[in-house]
């Protein structure tokens, strides 16, 4: 035989029998898809995932965006796409959806257009809820600015398959579509998370003749808001505005959000705010000379917070910031049982999806979803197993899930591993439950209680 021949018959036989022998690797091609060192809880949960997208209408709202230089705001009926994933039945993963987004910052933005692009899920459009197990806790998600109610999809299908019904909102004005006036952003975004509440409630109460009847039991409500979306989650849930911010939005509109001004929807039992806009730097951050303390918020604004509440964010955060934004919400959000996790040498985009392919020709759609430190899916896994562990404490009373949340040194990098012959801890073992060994790396953790 000659050599030549020899080569292709050796190039056609290997790569057949490295398919023989080699185990068929697990497909990545999912947001929210576990990796081999994802901890313990990012594991889709035991319920196949329905998805089902709501048009709802806000009546009588204040339109920022035709607000006059002078004279009063005239108002309109406030349009919400409401995006809501819910248990269904079949086994868990079993769908197949794709949701159609768009890249961009706003309409007409010769820089960055609005390039449609699509992600994978696995989710069923429309199917049958599993209703045995229902009233199931709601999850309201809000997005960033610009951002979509697809923004966190590896999120929202996680949680739905462990037994929640999420509801991700497409804030008018706010979407990578339809980015307006951001004087609107400041004002809606709390009250579009409140409307939101009101309306799933409803949806989802028994004999509402909604496809969502019976699956929702709005009175354990979770708010999961990323960095707009955390401005005004943290408003939503009880932290007011400061006097210094009412300039921010005509006709002093804003001053309905200030502290003692409203009433918190007392069904607002937890709060998980990814890297949340709003604190001193990042209000430094477009101009704003205020004498509030802590940007949008003062001592008297953050002590309203009291519900159970989540900080996610990195510690090079050059949009939030972290030393001067988000850092001190967490200290001095005094009246709340908090958590902060941070990731080491993360900027801003803790919190999206993986960047999509249509992105990878735009550094600026690109570095809307990416960290250049970081794998994206890495910490989509994280983020799924924290806040799946405080979920599940908060909304469900899972006991058991503050160990994944109590870790015994607040620092990953400086874990101990010391365990028994047989595997066990020894009494001297720092290792944060739920990971394997070796990977709980760049990672923080810290807990205060109320004062």
């Amino acid at each position: 035989m000659k050599r030549t021949a020899l080569y292709l018959t050796l190039a056609l036989l290997v790569p057949a029998a490295q398919a023989q022998l080699a185990p068929s690797a697990p497909s990545q091609s999912v947001p929210g898809d576990a990796r081999p060192d994802a901890p313990e809880l990012s594991a889709r949960g035991s319920y196949a995932v329905g998805v089902r997208t709501l048009t709802l209408t806000n009546p009588g709202q204040l339109d920022i965006v035709k607000a006059p230089k002078e004279g009063d705001i005239p108002r309109y009926d406030r349009p919400l796409t409401v995006e809501v994933w819910y248990p269904a039945q079949g086994d868990s993963g079993s769908g197949n959806t794709t949701y159609t987004d768009v890249l961009g910052s706003g309409p007409g933005n010769a820089n960055r257009p609005n390039t449609p692009f699509t992600t994978p899920g696995r989710a069923t459009r429309d199917a049958p809820p599993v209703a045995s197990s229902a009233p199931y806790p709601l999850v309201i998600v809000s997005h960033g600015y610009p951002g979509s109610r697809y923004l966190m999809t590896y999120l929202t299908e996680n949680l739905a398959s462990k037994g929640y019904v999420v509801a991700a909102i497409d804030h008018t004005d706010s979407t990578h579509g339809d980015k307006a006036a951001f004087a609107s952003t400041l004002l809606n975004r709390a009250l579009d998370d409140e409307f939101v509440l009101a309306e799933l409630a409803r949806l989802g109460a028994a004999g509402s003749g909604s496809p969502l009847s019976g699956l929702i039991n709005a009175d354990k409500t979770a708010l999961v808001g990323y960095s707009m979306g955390g401005y005004g989650a943290l408003n939503a849930a009880g932290a007011g505005y400061g006097p210094e911010m009412l300039p921010l939005v005509p006709g002093g509109a804003l001053a309905a959000r200030q502290t003692g001004k409203y009433k918190v929807d007392p069904r607002i039992k937890a709060l998980v705010a990814f890297a949340p806009w709003g604190g001193d730097a990042a209000v430094k951050g477009i101009g704003v000379n205020t004498g509030g303390k802590y940007g949008f918020w003062d001592e008297a604004g953050l002590a309203g917070l009291k519900v159970p509440t989540m900080f996610v964010v990195g510690d090079r955060d050059d949009v939030s910031h972290y030393e001067g934004g988000v850092k001190p919400l967490f200290e001095n959000a005094v009246n709340a049982e908090r958590y902060m996790l941070v990731y080491q040498n993360a900027q801003h985009n803790s919190a999206p999806n993986p960047p999509p392919a249509a992105s990878l020709g735009s550094f600026d759609d690109y570095m809307h979803y990416a960290e250049p430190a970081w794998d994206m899916a890495r910490l989509n896994n994280l983020n799924q197993h924290f806040v799946t562990a405080f979920l599940d404490w908060k909304l469900k009373g899972k006991a058991e899930s503050a160990a994944y949340l109590n870790v015994p040194t607040p620092r990953s990098n400086d874990i101990k591993v010391s365990r028994n012959a047989d595997g066990t801890p020894k009494a001297d073992d720092t290792s944060w439950k739920g990971f394997k060994n070796r990977t709980a790396k760049g990672i923080e953790l810290y807990r205060l209680m109320p004062k």
